[in-house]
């Protein structure tokens, strides 16, 4: 078990129609709370998945072996990357707005060779929660990278809805096939057959029994959450190309997860810079990646 008196206090952001609370280990988005207090995420029952909302970086997914290729040279990768796994530095705590940082250190250029900086900022505009996160590249080389998040949403709402009437409803038409993870969690060459009627996703446990429903190719940049009646939310990623959709079957929670990055291609061994999903930040210069929610009538 943690130590209690090791572990970091959350920092509580709120207005008068939200609030949001935000661990500054691995700055995971921990609680998003309603004016009357309904949480709208997941409650981490560890017997389906302990996880909240992690940042995944600088992979998405599981690298092959768990090691991804440098110049020629192997480093071990856990799956998803080891941002969700340390705490970030408090560089911002206002009433509507936190903003959280992390830098290479010994450790992570064990496993990651590169300097980098990666900042994540939480600020909330009404009834909308803003995630920013900006990747920066202190080097004097390009910076290869991954990132995607992962929030687990409450599956069902707190609204009085059923469970089987929640859904997923995309602001475009997706009509490509999407992508298969094999048993060891890397990218096969089956495809999927859309389970969209129309734009929408009707959520059921059965379509999670072979793990995440994954869009390589999404071009919508936000999904509408929730059922007929009550609230809903409206999810946003302007900057990410990939969508992965995750539950587990009996779960209480959906995680809509953006990524720009992607576990490895079976069978793949060729270079980290050059896996799908990777982006490259030039010397000196950054990027940003954000995602939103908001709570909807």
């Amino acid at each position: 078990m943690p130590d209690p008196s090791s572990t970091p206090t959350w920092i509580r952001i709120a207005n008068h129609l939200l609030s949001a609370e935000i661990n500054p280990h691995g700055a995971e988005l921990s609680s998003l709370k309603d004016a009357d207090g309904h949480e709208l995420m997941t409650n981490a029952d560890p017997r389906w998945w302990s996880g909240r909302a992690p940042l995944l970086f600088p992979v998405v997914g599981k690298p092959a072996n768990e090691t991804i290729r440098v110049d020629g040279r192997d480093y071990p990768m856990k799956q998803h990357g080891f941002a969700r796994r340390r705490d970030f530095a408090v560089i911002e705590a206002a009433p509507t707005r936190a903003v959280f940082a992390l830098g290479d250190d010994a450790e992570t250029r064990a496993s990651y060779p590169f300097a980098f900086g990666l900042e994540v900022a939480f600020a909330l505009d009404g009834a909308t929660l803003d995630i920013g996160v900006t990747v920066r590249n202190p080097g004097d080389a390009p910076l290869p990278a991954s990132f995607g998040f992962h929030p687990a949403f409450a599956w069902p709402l707190p609204y009085g809805a059923p469970r089987e009437d929640h859904r997923v409803t995309f602001a475009d038409d997706e009509p490509a096939a999407l992508r298969v993870l094999n048993g060891d969690g890397q990218v096969s060459d089956e495809a999927r057959k859309s389970p969209l009627d129309g734009c929408t996703l009707h959520l059921s446990d059965e379509m999670f029994a072979r793990d995440a429903l994954i869009w390589d190719r999404v071009r919508s940049q936000s999904v509408r959450y929730g059922a007929d009646t009550g609230p809903a939310l409206e999810i946003a990623f302007p900057d990410t190309p990939m969508l992965g959709i995750w539950s587990k079957p009996g779960a209480p929670f959906v995680c809509v997860e953006p990524w720009h990055g992607i576990a490895d291609p079976a069978g793949y061994a060729g270079e980290y810079r050059d896996k799908p999903g990777v982006f490259e930040v030039a010397p000196g210069a950054e990027k940003r990646v954000a995602m939103s929610v908001t709570l909807a009538a």
